[in-house]
């Protein structure tokens, strides 16, 4: 296929046609000119979508990469035939670095506060990675290319200043979040039944946030009410948040399919 072609198809809108055509000129320049290339980061949504174009485009190309294991938001990473993955993670040609943020004790900055106060210095947040909160502070993931950019400029966030040290990206210590454990029975594993579950709503809001383009199943846009989801599946919801179902059962003493899902609080 064609690179028009692919746009064509796996393009959603306009903004991701753009994002598409960048990650093709990135697989194309690294497979041209034999060096690695990168994309900027991207949300689930994204790296789904850009996941399917390239599994289509060049299968087995790519290496989705955020700092740490389970990383949110993601680069697409373009290595030519003479570069090992972990070469190319422990050198200077990786894009990604890691900051430890420090603030005063009890400064109780939220996600927000960080991320609104990196892209008040300029930085769009495809230059920016995960926000990992900890008891002294936040470790922020970024490119390395705007590092420079934060040593010299990032000196508070809100009305608190910051102590900011470049750490190596193995010193990342992600945090999970809270989850709540679900056991619920439905008539079969479609998707409004999940999601009502998963969600605690009602099955026919359920529904109508379904039709209504809100409900994502793997990060991908997802209209039909009567979709079988299966195990492992993640489901995320405009205001609702994300849960993901852990696990089919068996059947209830009156014949309903057991599932047992997790919710992010």
């Amino acid at each position: 296929m064609h690179k028009t072609e692919l746009l064509d198809k796996y393009a959603r809108d306009g903004d991701s046609r753009l994002l598409l055509a960048r990650v093709l000129d990135q697989w194309q320049r690294a497979e041209q000119r034999g060096v690695p290339t990168h994309t900027g980061f991207l949300s689930p949504a994204e790296q789904a979508v850009s996941a399917d174009l390239l599994m289509a485009a060049a299968p087995g190309q790519g290496i989705l990469a955020g700092g740490y294991p389970d990383a949110e938001r993601r680069l697409w990473a373009f290595l030519p035939d003479w570069l090992e993955e972990e070469t190319w993670q422990q050198g200077e040609e990786c894009p990604l670095c890691a900051l430890e943020v420090e603030t005063p004790p009890g400064a109780g900055l939220t996600h927000r506060d960080y991320l609104g106060s990196l892209m008040g210095l300029g930085l769009t947040r495809e230059k920016l990675g995960d926000i990992l909160l900890s008891q002294q502070g936040a470790q922020v993931v970024v490119l390395r290319e705007v590092l420079p950019i934060l040593l010299s400029q990032w000196e508070k966030v809100g009305r608190y200043p910051v102590r900011l040290t470049p750490i190596p990206l193995a010193q990342l210590r992600p945090v999970p979040g809270e989850r709540k454990q679900i056991r619920a029975t439905v008539a079969s594993p479609r998707l409004d039944a999940v999601a009502a579950a998963g969600f605690s709503i009602p099955r026919s809001r359920a529904a109508e946030l379904i039709r209504g383009g809100r409900v994502m199943v793997n990060h991908r846009p997802c209209g039909k009410a009567d979709k079988a989801v299966e195990a492992g599946d993640v489901l995320t919801c405009r205001g609702l948040g994300k849960c993901v179902l852990r696990e089919i059962g068996g059947t209830s003493k009156r014949g309903r399919t057991i599932l047992e899902l997790e919710r992010y609080l």
